[in-house]
This record gives structure tokens, C-alpha cells and sequence, in this order.
């Protein structure tokens, strides 16, 4: 076990149970790494220098040093050895533990190569690549790193340090004219989960340069830089285009728009381009076409179609969206590329920072033990395509309400027991053409689906097609007599957001389940304002009654105008049939705080217990900023600020705090957010935190930094 002497005052780092295991974990990972790559491993060797002491490995994980050259990451390997615990004095019989050699890991997303700076101390500097196909193309990787990585909350690690990737006006130079240089080869590195296909417009290259420029409003590099390589690429034009109307330059982007259609006309991004500006200005109806027309450019991306259902949600064609929501393509979920997890010997994670004493404690407390309910919720754990799915179904119910949502997805989509009206009919017709004189509607006689007659009550099987668990809603009068013979129609079965079938066990858990369910939503009947009716699942292996059978085989039917429904889309109905239900329930107990801030209140009262949590204060901060409260932003963004610095994240930008001020600042003006924050009295060590935001809106000239 690693001396408490040998840990740094102020760096969060791990120590290995083997030397060098952290290396080898990291070389044996490379083969894996298929986008930008991990953010970068230090890794540190200590001694004392006495014969017969073992020497101690400890790494930790940062973002933000400045690669551009070996001496500068033999420069913060060199920082380190001023951060070790000096606990000896001269009466003491401890030895001081020392930083002997240090090893700085970068991953070269162009090259696929891991570059490395070996630091002996004293000694030299040696900077070698795992294999010979090595270039010199590292610094842009870990910068566009350092910007993605910066505020992703799906992405954490244990002893991960982000400092700013860019100070100063020369290092965003540097960073542009890396950019120019790559530019072709962004679609190498990959591209966000919702794209398919990277192109050399959308990819992890253009993100970063998007989000770095346009977190701030400072377009015009991005466009200056645009500019340049739209000449070599038409396609490029998009990104130009949309880098001008983030300038106000509206008429100049119409007119790059116009004549970019003349020689990328099948460019789904320049058509998402000119549909959003239409959107922008209220005409939802033209931008209604050009997103037809991007989705016969691109079938195959989830994100032309999600566009489409954008648009008819804005003109109020239900219908239509759900039916362009059932389209949708789904991709499976591949997050970024990280290190392999290795169990360390000890976890060293010192915080001595002023602002922290305003966090409560990381100690776990009753308050700190979530409700069941919300732990079983499946929502938050979706990610990629399925989460933006989500958000539009969430989108949809918020329009038109739960009932609504229903009625029209029973209109649209071919319900269970449509489904097996429609193949009895079939099936019956079959039997009777073949057989002639046969009598298909006695009792002890069963027509199954493949066409087959056996004598008995068999049950049929569940022939898994997509439209299983997609039953019309029951009226009042059906739903009746399920009650009284003991079934439970609230109980809520397991869902799992896949594609397999797997009906016995769903049944059996929600028949489990019943009497909980039923008097939960007995004792939240009497307080709540709203009753949610659940959408029905059909049991596996249920038969109709004869009678029932033949009376609606009655009834023409025919699908002309209906579809199946995708079973994912049937699984996120189910997940946001969950979230409203104790969405309700959390309604019906705080039903004397009458608010139309529904959101915004259950953050506040997510603020009354003691809880370690950044998420509410970070969702206020957004609120706050979008309403232009400059004093409860401020608070807020303290609060915010104090979460990122106890993780190590000890940049400014780009933040969600810097996004906030800069957008205040476009309002306000930053003298005004500065002068407010002279006002409130805060310690000096807090109140230089918070100026520091301000200072990189001075250095870069952000909107509002002069007045």
C-alpha cells in the first residue's frame, strides 16, 4: 500500500497494484479505440531512493495540456514533482518519496497511433509511438478531445483532470490551422452515435470546431475557416452557411444556401440547413419539403428522418410524425473509447480548494437512497438514436396529452387484436376453401395461425410479430370484467429496450406484482387530478371466446391504411408510459404548489435535502440563463462551478457555466455580470473562479465583453 507522503497535494491519481500495469493496460486497449480515442493517461513513477524500498506506480487521466511538442508534456510531468505531500521535517523518520520518471500517453486519432514522452527526472526526454506508422498530428487529437469531452456527462472517469485546451489567441490559431490541414480526413476519427456514415461534414472533427466556436458566438473563425475549404468542397457550404447565420448574416448564408444547390443538390446537411432557417422564420410548411426531400437523399440516417418528425409535429400532423417516428432508423449504441478499468490499490482524490466547503457531504445519508419507482425507471439509461427517439415521443405527448397520443397511435398503427381478427379471417377462409363441408366454429375445434386444425382448447403462440403488445386502448366497459376476475390492467410488466421476445416472463412479473400495483394506484387515485390509461399488452397464448371469434369475423377489416409498429417503438411507449406514471404521482403530492414551471420546481425541490449532486443546480443554471436572471445564475453557477472543480475539471471553457454567461452576456453585457458578482461579497478565492469566465469572454472579444 502505496505512503500517504507519496500522494500529490492537489492531483487525483490511482495507484497500481503492479508497476506499470496502467502502460499495459493501455497498449493491450489500442486495438479497441475506433473514434477520437481515450483522453490522455499520465503515468508516474516514485521512489525514495533507499536501496530495498519499492518503487510505487500511480496515473491519472487529463485533457487540456498543450501536445504540440514533447518538451511541453515533459513541462507538466515536471509540474507534478512540485505536487507531492511534504509532510517530513527534520525530526522526522519518514523518507520524501520523489517523482523519478513519468510517462505522458496521447492517442493520435489520424494516425491510429499512441504517442508517448518518456521523462526521466534527472535525466532526458524520449518520444517514441507504439508502432513505426507514427505522424506528427497529436495536438489536434487531444484538443478536439479536451472540447468534446469537456462537459459530456455520459462520459466519466475516475482521477480525470480537464484543464482549458485554449488560452491564448495563438494557441486558437494554432488550432485552426490544424483544422484546415485535417479537415479531409475528419470522417476518419468517426462521428457522433446519431450518424451512420461520417462524412467530411458530419464527423467528430466538425463537431468540435461547431461547438468550441459556437458555445461562445464566435462564428466568424469558423467561418473564415469554412470559407477556405469550401472552395475545395461544395458540400462544406452547409457548415459555411450555418456559421453566418450564427453572425446574424442571414442574407449572405441565403445566398452561399442558393448557390451551393446548384452543385450539392442531394446534400442532406445543406438541406437540414435551409430547413432549420425556414423553421426559424415561421414557416414550417417549406421546411416541411426540404425535409421530404433530405430523407430521399439519405434513407439510411436516423437523422434526416428525426427532422421530418420534427416538422410534422410543428405543423400538428400527428399522424404523420408518428408514422415517420415508426421509420426511423436505429443504430446500436457505441460509446466513446476509454481506457480499460483496472482495480486500483488505492484511490487518492484530494480537493483543498476554498469553494468546495460549500458542497455537502459525498457521505451517504437516507436522503441520498432513491425511490424504487424512479430506480426503475428505464428512460435515463437511453442513449444515442433511441434517446432522441425518446425525446420525441416525450415531444408528442407533451402536445397533444397521453390519451391523445394513443387514439392516434391506435389510427395509425395495426392494433394486437386487428392483427388477429385479420389472420383468423384468413385463416378460416383457407380452411373453408380446402375442407368445404367442415364446421370451423365448433367449440372444440381451434384454427391456428399456420392454417392447421387440431381438436381441443391449445393455445396458440405468440407469433412475435411487431405488433405484440400493441392493443387498442379497452373502453370502460371491457376493462370491467378483467377486473372483477382478478386482472390487473395498471401493472406495470418489465421493459427492456431490445428487440427480444420474451412474453411468459413479463406476464409472470406484472401478475406478481398486481396487488402492489393495484393499491398504489388505488391510495394515488384520491389526490391526483388525472388518470393514466396504460396501452394494453395481449397475453401470450390468449384465446378469443368462440362467440367472440365469430362475431368478429363479421367485421370487414383491412390494412390498407395502417402499418406495424416497430418493436422499439413499442418499448419507448411503455418506458413513457412509466415516466408518466410517477410523473403523475410526484404531481398529485406537491398539488398545492400550483406552478406552471412543472420542470424548473422539481429541480428547486430536489435542493431541499442534502443530496451530492450537481444535475439540479446545472439544470437551473440553463433556466436561469434562458430567463436573463443574472443574480440567481450567478448562484447557480457557483454552485456548478464548486461540483466541476471537486472533479478535476479546472477549465474554463468550453463549460456550461461560460455558455450560460456568454449568453447573459449577450443581453446584459459582461460589466453588468461583473459588477453583480462584485456585489454579493464572495471570497475572493470564488470570486476569481467566477471572473475567469469573464476573462476568456475579454481575450477572445465574446459578444458583450465591451459593454
Amino acid at each position: 500500500m502505496a505512503d500517504a507522503t507519496a500522494s500529490f497535494k492537489d492531483v487525483p491519481e490511482l495507484f497500481e497494484v503492479e508497476l506499470g500495469e496502467a502502460l499495459t493496460a493501455r497498449t493491450e486497449s489500442l486495438a479497441t479505440f475506433r473514434e477520437l480515442g481515450p483522453p490522455d493517461l499520465c503515468h508516474i513513477v516514485k521512489s525514495t531512493g533507499r536501496t530495498g524500498q519499492r518503487d510505487i506506480g500511480s496515473y491519472h487521466f487529463v485533457s487540456g495540456v498543450d501536445a504540440s511538442s514533447s518538451a511541453s508534456l515533459a513541462a507538466y510531468i515536471n509540474s507534478l514533482t512540485y505536487s507531492i505531500e511534504d509532510n517530513s521535517a527534520w525530526f522526522s523518520k519518514s523518507t520524501a518519496w520523489k517523482v523519478r520518471n513519468g510517462c505522458y500517453c496521447c492517442f493520435n486519432a489520424f494516425s491510429r497511433v499512441d504517442i508517448r514522452v518518456d521523462v526521466k527526472i534527472p535525466g532526458g526526454v524520449v518520444a517514441y509511438v507504439v508502432d513505426l506508422r507514427g505522424e506528427r498530428k497529436h495536438t489536434f487529437s487531444a484538443l478536439l478531445r479536451a472540447i468534446l469531452y469537456s462537459d459530456d456527462p455520459t462520459y466519466w472517469l475516475e482521477a480525470y483532470r480537464k484543464l482549458d485546451p485554449i488560452t491564448t489567441i495563438e494557441g486558437e490559431l494554432r488550432f485552426l490551422q490544424a483544422a484546415e490541414a485535417l479537415f479531409m480526413k475528419g470522417w476518419q476519427v468517426g462521428s457522433d452515435p446519431e450518424i451512420q456514415v461520417a462524412t467530411v461534414v458530419s464527423n467528430h472533427l466538425t463537431a468540435g470546431v461547431m461547438k468550441y466556436f459556437g458555445d461562445s458566438g464566435r462564428c466568424q473563425p469558423a467561418a473564415n475557416l469554412f470559407e477556405k475549404l469550401a472552395a475545395r468542397e461544395p458540400e462544406i457550404a452547409s457548415l459555411l452557411a450555418k456559421s453566418y447565420i450564427g453572425m446574424n448574416e442571414e442574407v449572405k448564408a441565403v445566398q452561399i444556401m442558393s448557390a451551393a444547390m446548384k452543385h450539392t443538390p442531394h446534400s442532406y446537411t445543406l438541406l437540414h440547413v435551409q430547413s432549420d432557417f425556414l423553421r426559424s422564420k415561421g414557416r414550417p410548411d417549406w421546411a416541411l419539403k426540404l425535409a421530404r426531400e433530405a430523407v430521399n437523399c439519405a434513407p439510411s440516417e436516423f437523422v434526416t428522418w428525426e427532422k421530418l418528425t420534427e416538422l410534422y409535429i410543428d405543423i400538428k400532423d400527428y399522424e404523420s410524425a408518428l408514422l415517420t417516428l415508426n421509420s426511423c432508423p436505429m443504430f446500436t449504441f457505441n460509446g466513446r473509447d476509454a481506457h480499460r478499468a483496472l482495480v486500483p490499490a488505492k484511490v487518492h482524490l484530494p480537493f483543498q480548494r476554498q469553494i468546495g466547503d460549500i458542497l455537502p457531504e459525498k457521505t451517504k445519508s437516507d436522503d441520498d437512497v432513491a425511490d424504487p419507482a424512479l430506480l426503475r425507471l428505464p428512460a435515463p439509461g437511453l442513449r444515442g438514436t433511441w434517446a432522441r427517439a425518446y425525446s420525441l415521443l416525450t415531444r408528442l405527448v407533451s402536445d397533444i396529452g397521453w390519451d391523445e397520443l394513443l387514439k392516434t397511435r391506435s389510427v395509425v398503427f395495426v392494433m394486437e387484436e386487428e392483427y388477429r381478427m385479420q389472420k383468423a379471417q384468413a385463416d378460416i377462409q383457407k380452411v373453408v376453401t380446402s375442407n368445404g363441408a367442415r364446421d370451423v366454429n365448433k367449440s372444440d375445434t381451434v384454427i391456428h395461425e399456420d392454417g392447421s386444425v387440431t381438436a381441443g382448447s391449445a393455445t396458440l403462440a405468440d407469433d412475435d410479430a411487431s405488433t405484440r403488445g400493441m392493443s387498442s386502448p379497452l373502453s370502460e366497459s371491457e376493462s370491467k370484467p378483467e377486473i372483477e376476475n382478478g386482472l390487473n390492467v395498471s401493472a406495470i410488466p418489465i421493459i427492456r429496450v431490445s428487440s427480444e421476445s420474451d412474453t411468459e416472463r413479463e406476464i409472470a412479473e406484472s401478475t406478481r406484482n398486481g396487488i402492489a400495483e393495484r393499491d398504489e394506484a388505488t391510495e394515488s387515485a384520491s389526490v391526483q387530478s388525472m388518470t393514466l390509461e396504460k396501452p394494453m399488452q395481449a397475453a401470450a397464448g390468449e384465446e378469443p371466446e368462440p362467440s367472440q371469434s365469430s362475431n368478429s369475423n363479421q367485421e370487414a377489416f383491412s390494412f390498407t391504411n395502417k402499418r406495424l409498429c416497430e418493436r422499439w417503438l413499442d418499448n419507448l411507449f411503455m418506458v413513457l408510459y412509466e415516466d408518466l406514471r410517477v410523473w403523475t404521482i410526484f404531481r398529485a403530492e406537491v398539488a398545492h404548489f400550483k406552478t406552471q414551471h412543472e420542470a424548473k420546481e422539481a429541480y428547486q425541490r430536489c435542493l431541499d435535502t442534502s443530496r451530492y449532486s450537481q444535475k439540479p443546480w446545472a439544470k437551473l443554471l440553463e433556466m436561469y440563463a434562458e430567463e436573463g436572471d443574472i443574480t440567481r445564475t450567478i448562484q447557480a453557477a457557483i454552485r456548478v462551478a464548486a461540483y466541476q472543480y471537486a472533479d478535476y475539471t479546472e477549465m474554463t471553457y468550453p463549460t456550461l457555466i461560460a455558455r450560460c454567461f456568454f449568453k447573459l452576456g449577450q443581453i446584459h453585457g459582461h460589466a453588468k455580470i461583473s459588477f453583480t458578482l462584485l456585489s454579493m461579497g464572495l471570497p475572493d478565492p470564488i470570486l476569481k473562479i467566477m471572473d475567469s469566465y469573464l476573462q476568456y469572454g475579454k481575450t477572445f472579444k465574446v459578444e458583450g465583453y465591451d459593454f
